[in-house]
């Protein structure tokens, strides 16, 4: 990911903070945006052509906003990568502007895999006992990886916490042979 993008992400934090903006709805304008963008080729084509002077690009934004409402600040922020010829990583502004907004929230991602499907039950159980491991809230993702027998595996950021029968297993053999 260039560095720009958290410059941006940064950015767009600050304004959101100091104007104190609702971030669901922001959140949610930008998943309406990305989603339009994905979905149209001719629309990231668009705004992709070097030939295509900015302020045309502009108004083509406002026409699209006129249909999709977004708050003045992400129209601008919009406006702001495309008058910079950066429009095109607008998906990781979004998502570093999430992961940003996540960490002032207080609320750290974690990454749960298991060997098999948690029902809702589990889930909420496993993610409590991670909040407490984390000493946050958390943002859990899970995976499912039947390699690892049972139990689960757990990242926090960097640390990860291996509770599989596969990792105590390979612990055990470590400790056997001395290797």
């Amino acid at each position: 990911m260039p560095a720009f993008v958290n410059r941006y992400a940064q950015a767009f934090a600050d304004v959101v903070t100091d104007r104190k903006l609702d971030t669901a709805v922001l959140d949610r304008q930008f998943s309406d945006f990305l989603a339009t963008w994905e979905g149209s080729v001719e629309l990231r084509t668009f705004f992709a052509n070097p030939a295509t002077p900015a302020a045309q690009k502009i108004t083509i934004l406002d026409k699209l906003n006129e249909k999709m409402g977004l708050q003045k600040e992400l129209r601008n922020l919009l406006a702001v990568l495309i008058a910079n010829d950066r429009i095109g990583h607008v998906a990781e502004v979004a998502a570093s502007w999430r992961r940003i907004l996540r960490e002032q929230q207080g609320i750290r991602p974690a990454e749960i895999v298991t060997a098999r499907e948690l029902t809702k039950d589990e889930r909420d159980t496993l993610v409590n006992e991670v909040a407490k491991l984390a000493g946050a809230k958390v943002d859990a993702s899970f995976k499912l990886d039947e390699s690892i027998l049972g139990g689960t595996v757990v990242r926090i950021g960097s640390t990860v916490y291996d509770g599989s029968v596969k990792g105590r297993l390979e612990r055990l053999r470590v400790a056997l042979t001395g290797s």
